[in-house]
C-alpha cells in the first residue's frame, strides 16, 4: 500500500525546487556578467597597451630625429667650418657620440648612416695605415644600414659605401673597388636621383675614372638640387665643392 505524501511537503518541495532553479540561473546570469566584464576590462587594457606602446614608438622615434640632427648639424661644422687642425680631435669627439647614439638605438639605419659618414671623415683626417680600421668600421656601419631600410635618408648609405669603394686602396690593403663603387653610386641615383650628394659623388667617381664629359653632367645636374632648409651648412659646403670639382675638370674636354 502506498503513501501518500502530504500536501504541505509536497508543496515544500516545489517551493525548494523553485528556489534553487532561480538561484542557479542567477547564478548563471552571474557568470556571464562576469565573464562580460573581464572581456571588456581585457579590451581596454589591450587598447591602453598598444596606445602607451604607440606612444613610447613615437617618443623612440622623436629621440632618433634628435639625435640624427645634432650629429649632421655637427659633422657640417666641423667638416666646412672648423680649421684644418682642429678638425681630426672634433670627428674623434664626434664619433664617439654617434657610437653612444648607436648603441642606444642600434635599428636606427638613420644613426647608422651618421656613424658611418663620421667615421669616413675621422679616417680623411687621420691618413695613412691608421685610417684602414676606420673605413672598415664605417663599411660595417653601412651595411648594417643598408640591412634595415636600404632607402633611408634617401638611400645615403648606397652613396657613402659607393664613395668608401673608390676612395680606399684595393685588395690586399684595404676592400676599394671600383666596379663596386660604380654599382652602389648608381643604385643610390635609382633612389635619390635628383640629390646633390648622390650626384656629387658620383661624378667625383667618374672624375676618378677620367669620364669627364658624364662628370661635368652629373655635376650641373647637383648645382641645380634643391636646398635642404635643415642642412644649410652642409649644402653650401657641397656646392663650393661641385665647383672645385668643375673648374678642376673644365680643360678636360674628351673622356680617355
Amino acid at each position: 500500500m502506498k503513501t501518500k505524501t502530504p500536501n504541505n511537503v509536497n508543496h515544500i518541495i516545489t517551493t525548494l525546487s523553485g528556489c534553487l532553479l532561480a538561484m542557479a540561473l542567477q547564478s548563471t546570469a552571474a557568470q556571464a556578467a562576469s565573464t562580460e566584464t573581464a572581456r571588456e576590462s581585457s579590451a581596454v587594457l589591450t587598447v591602453q597597451s598598444q596606445s602607451v606602446s604607440a606612444a613610447h614608438q613615437k617618443d623612440s622615434a622623436n629621440v632618433v630625429i634628435t639625435l640624427r640632427q645634432e650629429l649632421q648639424q655637427q659633422w657640417a661644422l666641423i667638416k666646412y667650418q672648423q680649421s684644418e687642425d682642429q678638425r681630426e680631435a672634433a670627428l674623434e669627439r664626434l664619433s664617439k657620440q654617434a657610437n653612444e647614439a648607436v648603441s642606444q638605438h642600434p635599428q636606427s639605419s638613420e644613426l647608422l648612416i651618421w656613424q658611418g659618414i663620421i667615421l669616413s671623415s675621422l679616417a680623411g683626417e687621420t691618413g695613412g695605415l691608421g685610417a684602414l680600421s676606420l673605413v672598415d668600421q664605417a663599411r660595417e656601419s653601412f651595411e648594417r644600414s643598408l640591412a634595415l631600410d636600404p632607402k633611408a635618408l634617401s638611400g645615403s648609405a648606397y652613396t657613402s659605401l659607393g664613395a668608401l669603394y673608390y676612395q680606399v686602396p684595393g685588395w690586399p690593403l684595404s676592400f676599394g673597388s671600383d666596379k663596386k663603387a660604380r654599382q652602389m653610386l648608381q643604385q643610390a641615383l635609382q633612389i635619390d636621383p635628383d640629390g646633390i650628394d648622390s650626384n656629387y659623388f658620383y661624378a667625383d667617381f667618374l672624375v676618378s675614372q677620367k669620364e669627364y664629359r658624364q662628370a661635368r653632367t652629373v655635376l650641373d645636374k647637383a648645382l641645380m638640387a634643391t636646398a635642404r632648409p635643415e642642412r644649410p651648412v652642409a649644402d653650401a659646403g657641397r656646392r663650393d665643392e661641385i665647383t672645385q670639382l668643375l673648374n678642376r675638370i673644365a680643360d678636360k674636354d674628351k673622356d680617355v
